[in-house]
């Protein structure tokens, strides 16, 4: 079978007159992983301790354990939080946030493009906190 792009799936979708059969068709492409399932496949690629994570991250080792646990699902903030900490691309922050279901950065919008910059760039949690605070924009913690 040959892989649909996304907009190919939108085309199909806004062209099918019946959600139901759209549905069963495409169920094998939908996203069907938690955040604690996308977090851990992030995780295993990197080579990183739980509890430097939760050091380089700004949380508690038992907050980070729940989440990666599925226990608790952390907020936009704090999966950006947990990008840095991971010392995730641009891509891979971008995409996690896509697949769970968050808004991406928006370069258009100052505070995302300040923390988009701090990813590029591979800037700590804390350096990109200072400089959000410095633009008078909210911090990730």
């Amino acid at each position: 079978m040959k892989k649909r792009t996304t907009d190919h799936l939108q085309q199909e979708l806004m062209d099918s007159p019946d959600l139901a059969r759209f549905l069963t068709k495409n169920e094998n492409l939908f996203v069907n992983k938690s955040i604690a399932e996308l977090l851990n496949q992030l995780f295993e690629k990197k080579n990183i301790s739980k509890a430097a994570l939760a050091k380089q991250s700004g949380m508690s080792e038992i907050y980070l354990h729940q989440i990666f646990a599925g226990r608790r699902n952390p907020s936009r903030n704090r999966l950006l939080c947990l990008c840095y900490g991971l010392g995730a691309s641009i891509e891979e922050a971008q995409e996690l946030l896509k697949l769970c279901g968050m808004a991406q950065l928006y370069p258009k919008l100052k505070r995302d493009a300040i923390i988009y910059y701090g990813l590029q760039h591979g800037l700590g949690l804390f350096e990109i906190n200072d400089k959000l605070f410095d633009e008078n924009e909210e911090t990730l913690f």
